[in-house]
């Protein structure tokens, strides 16, 4: 296989945003994992996962932050999973996690109680938690079969340099690979070489920020890091009225094979699937999300379709 071509924004990773340590030993797992899956016949999906944090100085006192709990991303991993996918998770630190999401709003101390024999020994009360021998199952057949391999960021920059390690750990298996960008990224950056060092003060008054536009990795990781890849990104607006043609947009701008659009309010009962050539509603009912059906579970069912089509297309 040929090597990936460098594209401008290599240089700009390089000068502008501090790489992580070790982002070549996790690039080289990565790589592994997905061989070892692909020669075992699965796909293999990167998901990325929860938000980017934007540092203001270099010894970080203070940072932007992006809206996003990691529910989507946790979630969808759980059902790529049982669709017979591995999963590369690459997460922001803290972010909701798979299987551990479902009980991220129980206080630990809850959920644990003195056995009855009074030895002494701590048993779960599953009262608290109803559903955790049957979660705990499936989570051990994942983990037994090193199905997940997790990765976690904090701050865009180890985002950024992960995610390109990623694209080209995974490039070495084609169109088995696929990339589903849930990560809520930000827009906006400031430069290392413009950060100040210590904490701003605000003895020195009101503060005025000027950040530049961080740069667009979905380009570079459709035409050159991973180019036989099926990659899907994410649209969340505000306004549903410029929703689909922004989705419009970026599909025909990146030329990638799918943009899964939502509108902040409703995202978790409505979502539409765009393709260069379709458009797919995919809808909960009221019934549904009453009883706690989750949207992820049809995305995912979409998206495994469409790869498995586009895999046998690129075969021919």
């Amino acid at each position: 296989m040929a090597e990936p071509r460098i594209s401008s924004i290599d240089g700009k990773l390089a000068e502008e945003f501090a790489a992580p340590a070790h982002v070549k030993e996790v690039k080289d797992k990565m790589a592994a994992f997905a061989q070892r899956h692909a020669e075992a016949g699965r796909c293999v999906v990167l998901i990325t996962s929860g938000g980017t944090k934007v540092p203001l100085e270099s010894r970080t006192v203070r940072f932007l932050d992006n809206f996003s709990s990691g529910r989507r991303g946790a979630s969808s991993a759980e059902y790529f999973l049982d669709s017979g996918y591995a999963v590369i998770f690459l997460h922001r630190h803290r972010s909701l996690y798979p299987y551990t999401r479902m009980f991220s709003t129980v206080n630990m101390l809850d959920t644990l109680q003195f056995s009855a024999s009074d030895s002494g020994e701590v048993v779960v009360n599953q009262q608290v938690l109803p559903n955790i021998a049957k979660v705990l199952k499936r989570y051990r057949e994942v983990t037994n079969g090193q199905l997940l391999l997790p990765v976690d960021f904090s701050t865009l920059s180890e985002y950024l340099h992960l995610l390109k390690a990623a694209a080209q750990a995974l490039s070495t298996i084609g169109s088995k690979a696929m990339f589903y960008l849930a990560a809520a990224v930000s827009d906006f950056y400031i430069p290392a070489s413009e950060m100040p060092e210590h904490k701003i003060q605000s003895s020195n008054g009101p503060l005025q920020l000027t950040m530049n536009m961080v740069p667009k990795i979905l380009s570079p990781l459709v035409k050159d890091w991973a180019p036989q890849a099926f990659v899907i990104s994410f649209k969340l607006e505000t306004d549903a009225t410029i929703l689909l043609e922004k989705a419009r947009r970026a599909l025909d701008t990146y030329r990638h094979q799918a943009v899964v659009a939502n509108v902040l309010d409703s995202r978790r009962g409505y979502v539409v699937v765009v393709t260069p050539s379709t458009q797919d509603e995919v809808v909960l009912s009221k019934e549904e999300m009453k009883n706690e059906v989750e949207i992820e579970e049809r995305i995912v069912t979409n998206l495994t379709a469409a790869h498995a089509q586009f895999i046998t297309q690129q075969a021919g």
